[in-house]
C-alpha cells in the first residue's frame, strides 16, 4: 500500500514563506551544509537483545565521563537530588502525562503546576509566574521580549557578564524583531556603571543583568555600596525602563531576591533544582514577574478558582499563545514547557525547604570559600575579582587555561570553564565551580594537581 506524503502547509503557503526570506527552494536552506553532512539514508546497526542493548547503553554512559570530579560550572551544575525527585516525578500520572489542553482532566497536574508557580514566586520575590519555559536562555530572550512588549520601545541593553550562551540566544531571538541589541562590556567582572549612564535612554525597553554573573561574581544592583547613591532598578526605572535579573536558584537561598532588589522580571535555568545534567538536558526556564506585567508573559500560566458547585479548582488562563489565538497576536511560540523538569523543581523544593534551601546555599559558598582560599595560595594563582562570590569564581593562571584543564582531565578531574572561547583576551583565565557535592579531598586533590601542572 502506497502512502502519501504529510506536509502541513500547502505549496502556496511554502512559496510565501520562501519569498518572504529571500530563497528560491527548500534545498537552498539546506545549501550553506556541505554535502557530506548531510544525512541521506539510516546505517542502523543489527537489532541486538534486551541485555546487549543494556550493555551497550553502560559502555556509552561511561564514556560521559560520569566519574570526573565537577568543578565546571557557567550555568549547568553537579548537585545532589534527593531521592523523593526521582521517585515522585516518576509516577505514572506525572511520567506519561503530556501537557494539559483540556485543563478539566488535568487537575492533578494543573495542581502540580500551580504549586511549582508558587514556589518560584517566592524564591523571586515577585508576584506571577507561568508554567515554565524551555530553559534559562530561551526564558532571558522571552523577558526581553515581554519588555520590549509592556514598554512599546525596542532597545535592550545586556551587561556583558551575562553568560555568553543565553546573550547568543537573546541576539537570536531578537534579530527577528525589530530590536536594537545593546552589550555593555564588563569591567573588573562586574557590570560596567559608566557604560551604562551612557547607553540608558529615554528608548531603552529594558536591563538585563546576572545575578550571580558568568564570572561568578555578585555585583551589588541594591546602591548600598560607595560610590553607587541610588540601587540598580531605581536607575533604571528613571527612564521608564524594566530591570531583567537572570538568577542561579540556589544561590536565592541566601541572596537577595530579584524582588528585594527591584527587578521587574526574574529568569533562570531551573536544572539546579533537582535536574540532572544528563549531557545537556532536558530542563526548564523559570520566569517570575510584577503583576502588572502579567499579560505580556509567555506560555501558561495556572490559576486557581471554583467551580459552580464551589469545590476548588485549576485552570489555564491568560493562554496568549500560538496554539490558542492567531499567530501574529501571540506573546510566543512556548509548547512543551517542560513541565515534568518544572515539577521536578518542585519537589526539590519542597523537599529542602527555605531552611533547606538556605542550608545548601550556604554550603555551596563555604566550599568555594575554602577552595578559593588554597588555590590563591598556588605560585602565578591569581584570584581575578574583588566583589563576592557564591559557588563560582574565577582565577587567572600563568599558562592558557584551556591547556591546564585538558591535562587534569587526564587525572579525573574537570578543573573548571576556560574562559578563552568566551572573552578576548582571557585565555588564562578560568572558572572554578563548587557545590555541595565536592569534597574537601576533592578539592584538595585538585589544588595537587594544579599545582603539579603549573610547575611543568
Amino acid at each position: 500500500m502506497q502512502t502519501s506524503h504529510y506536509c502541513p502547509h500547502t505549496p502556496e503557503e511554502i512559496q510565501e514563506m520562501l519569498a518572504a526570506i529571500g530563497v528560491q527552494s527548500i534545498e537552498a536552506l539546506f545549501a550553506p551544509i556541505p554535502a557530506e553532512l548531510r544525512c541521506t539514508t539510516f546505517n542502523l546497526p543489527s537489532g541486538m537483545s534486551e541485555f546487549e542493548t543494556y550493555t551497550k547503553l553502560q559502555q556509552l554512559a561511561a564514556d560521559n565521563c560520569q566519574n570526573l570530579s565537577l568543578f565546571i560550572g557557567g550555568g549547568f551544575y553537579d548537585h545532589v537530588i534527593p531521592a523523593a525527585v526521582d521517585h515522585l516525578s516518576g509516577r505514572a500520572e506525572f511520567y506519561t502525562a503530556y501537557t494539559p489542553y483540556q485543563p478539566e482532566c488535568s487537575q492533578g497536574t494543573l495542581q502540580a503546576l500551580f504549586e511549582y508557580q508558587t514556589a518560584i514566586c517566592r524564591l523571586t520575590g515577585l508576584d506571577v509566574s507561568n508554567a515554565s519555559l524551555y530553559d534559562g536562555a530561551t526564558a532571558l530572550a522571552e523577558a526581553a521580549l515581554m519588555a520590549m512588549r509592556a514598554t512599546n520601545r525596542s532597545k535592550v541593553l545586556v551587561d556583558g557578564c551575562v553568560s555568553p550562551i543565553a546573550r547568543q540566544v537573546l541576539a537570536t531571538y531578537l534579530s527577528y524583531h525589530d530590536a536594537e541589541l545593546v552589550e555593555l562590556p564588563p569591567l573588573d567582572g562586574l557590570l560596567n556603571r559608566a557604560e551604562l549612564a551612557a547607553q540608558l535612554d529615554d528608548q531603552t525597553a529594558a536591563l538585563l543583568v546576572q545575578y550571580p554573573n558568568v564570572f561568578g561574581c555578585i555585583d551589588d544592583f541594591s546602591g548600598t555600596s560607595t560610590p553607587l547613591s541610588t540601587s540598580l532598578a531605581d536607575q533604571v526605572h528613571a527612564k521608564g525602563a524594566l530591570l531583567v535579573t537572570a538568577v542561579y536558584p540556589i544561590a536565592l537561598g541566601i541572596l537577595k531576591s530579584p524582588g528585594e532588589l527591584g527587578a521587574d522580571i526574574a529568569v533562570g535555568d531551573g536544572q539546579s533544582l533537582g535536574n540532572p545534567l544528563s549531557f545537556g538536558g532536558p530542563s526548564f526556564g523559570l520566569i517570575a514577574a510584577k503583576k502588572s506585567h502579567i499579560r505580556n508573559m509567555p506560555g501558561r500560566i495556572v490559576g486557581e478558582t471554583v467551580d459552580k458547585n464551589g469545590k476548588r479548582g485549576f485552570v489555564l488562563t491568560l493562554q496568549a499563545r500560538e496554539q490558542h489565538i492567531k499567530r501574529h497576536k501571540a506573546t510566543s511560540n512556548i509548547c512543551s514547557n517542560q513541565s515534568l523538569c518544572a515539577l521536578r523543581g518542585l519537589i526539590f523544593l519542597s523537599a529542602l525547604g527555605k531552611q533547606g534551601l538556605a542550608d545548601l546555599a550556604r554550603l555551596n559558598h563555604d566550599k568555594a570559600e575554602y577552595a578559593k582560599a588554597c588555590l590563591a595560595k598556588l605560585p602565578g594563582v591569581t584570584v581575578l575579582q574583588s566583589a563576592p562570590t557564591f559557588n563560582e569564581f574565577t582565577i587567572a593562571l600563568p599558562k592558557p587555561a584551556a591547556q591546564i584543564v585538558a591535562a587534569l582531565l587526564d587525572q579525573g578531574i574537570a578543573a573548571g570553564l576556560p574562559l578563552g572561547p568566551l572573552y578576548e583576551g582571557s585565555e588564562n583565565l578560568l572558572v572554578v565551580t563548587v557545590t555541595e557535592k565536592r569534597s574537601k579531598k576533592e578539592i584538595d586533590l585538585l589544588v595537587k594537581e594544579l599545582e603539579v601542572q603549573l610547575c611543568n
